[in-house]
């Protein structure tokens, strides 16, 4: 956490800057530790300080470890607290999280003696490279998906309705060590697969669905992305060229990810295959994003990114097909990024899997 914080004051002095006030919940915890999403976190170029209440003053000490200055303060006292630190430590420009803080919120900071400079970019920069460590979390992660998907299948069949598949997978996910889901899962069946972002209903799974579960689990805060798609009973022969297309156009994309790529050519590669096969206006969205302390963060693989993935970056690649009244068919794996081509942190096959 120290030499994080050092290279956050370099980044400041680069920019002519005396402070950076961290408010969102991510660079909190990236910067100090403190996992609640309850405080607010400044550096200045002479002390740290993280402000809390009285809920969270035992847990910000635990976790701060003598990073910062712990200051405990009743939500009404947090600001004069801060305009007090900015004084004390002589600052007068200071970055902020232009997307982490309401206009209503700011207005309050503005009417302090300081000029504010929107920072976020260059605060949260630094997240796009994994450290060892957060890799360790991230595969950790995605070990917990893996057996929990493997467990949860054997849970799960015709009859059963998306939303009661959502809460078995919500189960042995939790089971098996998660912290929390990643996100809220999306299980898809039959028709309801087109919408890619679909949300579990009643709807009973059936013989003859295509299913589609995208979902992840989290240790230290940090999030893994999977996605799978699987039959139930015998499926039909558009739907089994469908499956298999998708997963040739996850694979090329595969082959060529290493250190380098444009986001924008690695997407071309998968969405180009799915066109040629006739199925390019039913692949809408990006190949992938990035991952971690988020379950979105940058950068990312599309058709409109500017992005170029570097080693040490994360990447979700999950090219998927969706033919509205029939089924939906998406792949994806969460990969590190390396000098000479990737890791996949999942371990799950992408044969199709028939329950």
């Amino acid at each position: 956490m120290k030499q994080r914080i050092e290279a956050l004051r370099k980044s400041l002095s680069a920019a002519s800057l005396d402070a950076a006030l961290i408010t969102s919940k991510e660079n909190i915890r990236y910067y100090s530790g403190f996992t609640s999403s309850d405080g607010t976190f400044l550096v200045t170029h002479k002390n740290t300080y993280l402000v809390t209440d009285f809920r969270y003053t035992i847990q910000a000490n635990a976790q701060t470890k003598g990073l910062c200055e712990v200051v405990e303060a009743g939500f009404a006292e947090q600001l004069d607290r801060i305009r007090g630190f900015l004084a004390q430590d002589g600052c007068k420009r200071a970055g902020f999280e232009e997307g982490a803080m309401t206009v209503g919120v700011f207005r309050d900071y503005e009417a302090m003696p300081v000029e504010w400079v929107a920072f976020g970019g260059s605060i949260t920069l630094p997240r796009l490279y994994k450290s060892a460590e957060e890799i360790e979390s991230l595969q950790a992660a995605q070990s917990i998906a893996d057996k929990s998907f493997h467990d949860w299948l054997g849970r799960i069949g015709a009859g059963m309705s998306e939303l009661e598949a959502t809460a078995e997978l919500n189960y042995v996910c939790a089971k098996n060590g998660s912290e929390a889901p990643s996100f809220d899962p999306i299980i898809a069946a039959g028709p309801n697969g087109a919408m890619p972002h679909a949300v579990p209903g009643t709807r009973k799974l059936q013989k003859g669905d295509l299913v589609t579960a995208d979902f992840g689990c989290m240790i230290n805060g940090y999030h893994s992305d999977m996605t799978r798609t699987f039959a139930i009973g015998s499926i039909d022969e558009q739907s089994k060229e469908i499956y298999e297309i998708v997963k040739t156009a996850q694979q090329m994309a595969l082959d060529k990810l290493k250190s380098g790529i444009a986001g924008r050519a690695l997407d071309a590669i998968a969405r180009d295959y799915i066109t040629q096969k006739g199925y390019g206006k039913q692949f809408g969205h990006g190949l992938g994003h990035g991952f971690g302390l988020e379950i979105h963060e940058p950068p990312r693989a599309s058709f409109t990114s500017e992005d170029t993935l570097l080693s040490g970056m994360t990447i979700t690649v999950e090219p998927g097909i969706y033919v509205e009244g029939k089924c939906g068919v998406r792949i994806e794996d969460c990969c590190v990024v390396t000098d000479d081509g990737y890791h996949s942190f999942a371990s799950v096959t992408k044969e199709l899997i028939t329950i």
